[in-house]
C-alpha cells in the first residue's frame, strides 16, 4: 500500500494552472486587458525608480524607501503576470513543480517584505513629523539601509517557512490548481494529504505579520495625527495629510486583499471570489503605487514632470 502511496506522489511532476475559465473569445480580451495593466505596472513602477535615483531633490529617507517599494512591486507583478498572459493564448496552460515553487518562493519573499516596509515607511513618517530635529539621526542612511534590509529578511524567512512547508505536502493525481499562480493556499486544496498543520502554520504566520506591522503603521498615524492638529498653519497640515493619505491608501489596497486570502484558516470563498481578490494585490495594488504617490507627492510629481518634459524636448 505505502507503495503504491509513493508512486502515485511521484507522478506529479507538473500543475495545470486552470486560471480565469471562460469563453476563448473573453480570453483575448482578459490577456489584452491584464497587458496593459502589466505594462502601466512596468512603466510606473521603473519611472518611480528612475526618477528617485536621478533626482538630488528626490535623497530623502522617504524617497529611499519610496524607491524600493517600486522595486518590489514591479518584482513581485513580475513573478505573476508573464506566466499569466502566457496562459491566456496557451490551452495547456502547464507549469512545472519546481517552477511552481519558485514562483510561490519569490511572490511570498516580495509581497512579505512589502509589508514590513510599508511599516518602516510608516515609522518614518512618524519620525519626520513628529521629531524633525532628531530626524538626520534617527534616520540615517545606515538605519535606513538596515530596515530595508530587515525587511527582506524577515520576507525570506517567512517564504522560506511556507515553501518548505509546501514541499512535505503530495499531490497524487490531482494536479490542477483552481487559480492563475501557484499560491500556497491553493496547493494546500489540492493536496491528498492533511493540510492542518500547513494551514495553521499559514495562519499564524500571517496574522503575526499583519498584526505586527499594522500596530506599527496605527501608532505611528495616531502620533503624526496628534502632532498635525497642533500645526497652526492650515498649509502645512494639507501638506502632512497628503503625505500621510497616499501611505494610507497603499495600506490598505494591500493589506485588505492579503488579509481576505491568508488570514482566514480554511477560507470557504468561492474560487473565481479568491481570484479577483488575488487580481487586486498582485496587479491592481503595484500599478496603482505610483500613481498614488507621483500625484499626491509634489516633489515626485515635478521631478516625473521635468524628466518627461526633457525627453520631450530632446526629441
Amino acid at each position: 500500500m505505502r507503495r503504491g502511496l509513493n508512486r502515485n506522489y511521484s507522478e506529479v511532476t507538473e500543475f495545470i494552472l486552470l486560471g480565469f475559465r471562460t469563453v476563448p473569445k473573453l480570453q483575448i480580451l482578459l490577456f489584452l486587458v491584464f497587458l496593459i495593466i502589466y505594462m502601466v505596472i512596468i512603466m510606473g513602477n521603473v519611472t518611480m525608480i528612475i526618477v528617485i535615483k536621478m533626482d538630488s531633490r528626490l535623497q530623502m529617507p522617504m524617497h529611499f524607501f519610496l524607491r524600493n517599494l517600486s522595486y518590489l512591486d514591479l518584482c513581485y507583478s513580475t513573478v505573476i503576470a508573464p506566466k499569466m498572459l502566457a496562459n491566456f493564448l496557451n490551452n495547456e496552460k502547464k507549469i512545472s513543480y519546481n517552477s511552481c515553487l519558485a514562483q510561490f518562493f519569490f511572490f511570498a519573499l516580495f509581497v512579505t517584505s512589502e509589508c514590513f516596509l510599508l511599516s518602516v515607511m510608516a515609522f518614518d513618517l512618524f519620525s519626520a513629523i513628529c521629531s524633525p530635529l532628531l530626524y538626520p539621526v534617527q534616520m540615517s542612511h545606515k538605519v535606513c539601509a538596515q530596515l530595508v534590509t530587515g525587511s527582506y529578511i524577515f520576507g525570506f524567512i517567512n517564504s522560506v517557512v511556507h515553501t518548505g512547508f509546501t514541499l512535505g505536502l503530495h499531490f497524487c493525481r490531482e494536479n490542477q490548481p483552481d487559480h492563475f499562480f501557484c499560491d500556497v493556499s491553493v496547493l494546500n486544496k489540492i493536496s491528498c494529504v492533511d493540510t492542518f498543520v500547513n494551514e495553521i502554520v499559514l495562519f499564524i504566520l500571517s496574522a503575526l505579520i499583519i498584526i505586527t506591522t499594522t500596530t506599527v503603521i496605527l501608532v505611528s498615524h495616531g502620533y503624526i495625527l496628534s502632532t498635525v492638529l497642533k500645526i497652526p498653519s492650515t498649509q502645512g497640515r494639507q501638506k502632512t495629510f497628503s503625505t500621510c493619505g497616499s501611505h494610507i491608501a497603499v495600506v490598505c489596497l494591500l493589506y485588505g486583499t492579503v488579509f481576505f486570502i491568508y488570514a482566514e484558516p480554511g477560507a470557504t470563498s468561492s474560487p473565481e471570489q479568491s481570484k479577483i481578490v488575488a487580481v487586486f494585490y498582485t496587479l491592481i495594488t503595484p500599478m496603482l503605487n505610483p500613481l498614488i504617490y507621483s500625484l499626491r507627492n509634489r516633489d515626485v510629481k515635478d521631478a516625473v514632470k521635468i524628466l518627461l518634459c526633457g525627453k520631450w524636448s530632446s526629441w
